[in-house]
């Protein structure tokens, strides 16, 4: 046992990093999905929350991130439009951050085509809009006037999904996928609190804790945290489907805990190795 331990701890690094990159690399590539108990709390909310809504209901989704928060975000708004597709919903794209507009163009087409659904009917993408918060507010009276045409210069009056949205009082519900500010911290003021519109939203696991006090007060319907919460929502999409659509948040929860689990592995074996070997050295020394 003493010369196994003597041997760990001779274990170049480089082995170690080769070890946490396979931890990583194998989930992903071979795409393992563990289980993902979905229990009560802010997913299943905003899972639920979705499901009331009338069939054909018009959700505005807000993109407000950009691709260094994709790896949590973008599952997010994959799942979320696979929902609000399967269910009938429409729509409406915007973003507050400027490369939000070509991520939400990204999830929303790929997944519309593949369930059969069109841009300007049943989704259209209005891109990015300056101005935060002030934007938000301004559509509380015409969406129209801060978006006067979409993303590819399609004037508002032409495209049929907007013939029924003048304001954003006129939408069943809004969710922010948010990295930051702007995102769920405006549209929880600036649109919830002063026009009554249900909002939800998605954030990074480590702002997840900011945005608690919303769901106490009831400002917010639901919210996914980080990776967990994509995965909770992807799980909650599958549910009862056959051939349900691939994802990436249950593989990405798969390798995150794998790695988890390696870097466990790691601290423990240096502790034995460390109380077993480094003491008796130490008294020895004297």
């Amino acid at each position: 046992m003493r010369k196994l331990l003597e041997r760990l701890e001779r274990v170049d690094r480089r082995v170690i990093y080769i070890l946490m990159a396979l931890s990583v690399l194998v989930p992903l590539v071979l795409r393992l999905d563990f289980p993902i108990p979905v229990g009560s709390g802010p997913s299943r909310d905003l899972y639920d929350f979705v499901d009331s809504l009338p069939p054909g209901s018009v959700v505005l989704v807000s993109y407000d991130y950009d691709p260094s928060t994709m790896p949590e975000l973008q599952p997010m708004a994959v799942a979320l439009a696979q929902h609000l597709f399967t269910r009938g919903d429409r729509v409406i794209a915007t973003a507050l951050w400027p490369q939000g507009a070509s991520l939400c163009q990204e999830a929303l087409s790929s997944v519309g085509d593949s369930l059969g659904r069109a841009q300007y009917v049943d989704w259209v993408n209005l891109g990015y809009t300056v101005g935060a918060g002030v934007s938000v507010l301004r559509m509380g009276s015409s969406v129209q006037a801060v978006y006067p045409q979409d993303r590819d210069g399609v004037p508002y009056d032409s495209i049929p999904l907007l013939g029924c949205v003048r304001s954003i009082r006129d939408v069943d519900l809004i969710i922010s996928l948010s990295a930051g500010d702007p995102g769920i911290h405006a549209w929880v003021m600036m649109a919830g609190d002063r026009f009554g519109v249900p909002i939800g939203g998605g954030c990074t696991a480590v702002s997840a804790p900011e945005f608690y006090p919303y769901l106490g007060a009831g400002q917010m319907v639901g919210l996914l945290g980080g990776l967990r919460g994509a995965a909770d929502y992807e799980t909650l999409v599958r549910e009862g489907v056959e051939g349900p659509p691939p994802g990436t948040a249950t593989p990405g929860m798969a390798a995150q805990s794998i790695a988890h689990l390696v870097i466990m592995a790691f601290i423990v074996i240096g502790n034995i190795t460390y109380l077993t070997i480094g003491r008796s050295r130490k008294g020895a020394n004297r």
